[in-house]
């Protein structure tokens, strides 16, 4: 199951807001990636929050 979190710059936007509602301890660094690089942003909140990839697979199709 892969995700699109770049379909827009407008929904990754909104994502981000939604993501540093859920959880507080993200910054924005925490959630800069290079465009498309879905893996490498799945690695840094892994790292951040203790979370599994499909965990925040899960956590990121429902925002």
């Amino acid at each position: 199951m892969e995700m699109n979190t770049t379909n827009t710059h407008g929904s990754w936007s909104e994502r981000k807001i939604k993501l540093r509602q859920k959880f507080a301890s993200l910054t924005d660094n925490d959630l800069i990636f290079e465009a498309g690089n879905t893996e490498e942003m799945l690695e840094k909140l892994q790292l951040k929050l203790g979370k599994t990839k499909e965990e925040l697979r899960r956590i990121l199709a429902t925002l």
